[in-house]
């Protein structure tokens, strides 16, 4: 179908182009791309316009964080229900853990899943693939099959290597072919506590993770990436400490990316409040001074990316104790106001705000199949991923309103939810309407 999008001010941050145009789709492609005053081509006849005057239109977003829970999970949540929660947010690509029920640690396994998800037509699965078989960490998994497969990159999910002998051969094997392993630093024996140590947890009798477990965990990753020469993804820094680890790596030239969740940016310990469960995820809230340092590392640049960190939980599992209750948050639909949201906050541009979550994770991913060039960008003759949103409309977190089978957050509240900006109006993938929100 051909596709008009009239009048939006267009923003592609992989080249900083930034002006109110006319973005033409013929074919699954970006036709053309005509600022005010130019012409569209002669040959194009649009089937389907979409009006965008005051509102803007992206790449579509990538989300490099994302469990669909299927399979094993259907009852917290499916991929029908999940990939319609990432159109409705604006993310038209995401990267989603191992960590199923079986672990994708089989070619089959990762073939299924991204035939289930294609058949929907909502938004692209890109699969990890296990490090070692069935996360238990003591046998690699054939990486040049899984790849074959579909799979971007090797991860453990939240399950930590305890044997580093593991952990090396994995790097190693993983550097001689050019794959990316995707590690979330977290020392085994030291984190496995409910909440940051420190006062709070203290005061309320929750066992605590010190920063100790993620510093740890980074300074093995390090040394083993500096004798091994491989490229690693950091997932969800949490600490102020981790930050300057990881900003030191990078100074020194350690092929390292890292990303941080929509929680850890917005969130301290402190929203815990009286054991409020739907503020147990994972990694755990830190200290404030702990969110400023994620905040201004992701302005920066030391942290890449930003994610939803989007893990559905049944209400059975929340309606526990928080020591108690499974750990995770419905995010897909809230990442770009939450980006949004910091980007004010914090002072940073708009461009900046986009591209963390569009340009850079895409650069994280590197060429993958189906998108070799295009993922993440907005550019004439790149795939058609787009999203178009209204900077100036504000919504009310409400659960009921997700389209995600999870409906737990931090962000909404018992009577109330919080006030966030932007409202996406349309997602397009590969060139076809994937969302439209009602006028």
């Amino acid at each position: 179908m051909n596709i008009l999008i009239q009048h939006g001010r267009v923003i592609d941050p992989a080249s900083g182009f930034d002006h109110i145009a006319d973005v033409a789709v013929a074919d699954g492609h970006i036709l053309a791309v005509v600022k005010v005053g130019e012409k569209l081509p002669a040959n194009f006849k649009a089937q389907h316009t979409i009006d965008a005057k005051g509102c803007i239109v992206a790449p579509g977003l990538v989300d490099l964080q994302v469990r669909l829970r299927e399979p094993g999970y259907e009852h917290e949540g499916m991929l029908a229900s999940e990939l319609t929660a990432a159109v409705a947010g604006g993310v038209t690509s995401l990267v989603c853990p191992p960590d199923t029920d079986p672990v994708l640690d089989e070619p089959g396994l990762v073939e299924m899943l991204k035939f289930r998800a294609e058949k929907l037509h909502c938004a692209r699965v890109f699969p990890l693939g296990a490090l070692t078989r069935g996360l238990k960490g003591e046998v690699l998994t054939e990486m040049s099959d899984l790849t074959d497969a579909g799979c971007v990159g090797f991860s453990q999910a939240e399950v930590p290597l305890e044997n580093t002998q593991v952990l090396q051969r994995a790097l190693q094997y993983a550097a001689t072919f050019g794959y990316t392993v995707w590690l979330r630093p977290q020392d085994m024996h030291l984190g496995k506590g409910v909440a940051a140590s420190g006062p709070l947890a203290t005061r309320l009798g929750l066992s605590g993770v010190p920063v100790a477990a993620e510093t740890i965990a980074l300074h093995t990753i390090f040394a083993l990436m500096r004798s091994t020469q491989a490229r690693v993804h950091l997932c969800r820094i949490s600490s102020a400490e981790g930050v300057a680890l990881v900003r030191a790596a990078k100074q020194e030239g350690l092929a390292v990316t890292a990303d941080v969740s929509i929680n850890s940016l917005h969130l301290s310990d402190h929203d815990i409040g009286y054991f409020d469960s739907r503020a147990r995820v994972t990694p755990v809230l830190r200290h404030q001074r702990d969110r400023d340092a994620l905040r201004a590392a992701l302005a920066d640049g030391t942290i890449d990316v930003l994610v939803s960190d989007h893990t559905p939980v049944d209400v059975d599992a929340k309606a526990l104790p928080f020591a108690e209750a499974e750990p995770g948050a419905t995010g897909l639909e809230l990442l770009l106001s939450l980006s949004l949201k910091w980007a004010n906050d914090s002072k940073v541009s708009l461009l900046r705000a986009l591209e963390v979550l569009t340009a850079q994770p895409a650069k994280v991913l590197g060429k993958v199949q189906g998108q070799r060039d295009s993922l993440g960008q907005l550019q004439v003759g790149g795939v058609a991923d787009l999203v178009v949103f209204d900077p100036a409309a504000e919504w009310q977190v409400s659960p009921d309103a997700l389209h995600s089978q999870g409906k737990h957050t931090p962000f909404a509240f018992d009577m109330t939810g919080m006030v966030l900006p932007a409202r996406v109006k349309a997602t397009l993938v590969a060139g076809r309407v994937a969302y439209q929100a009602a006028e």
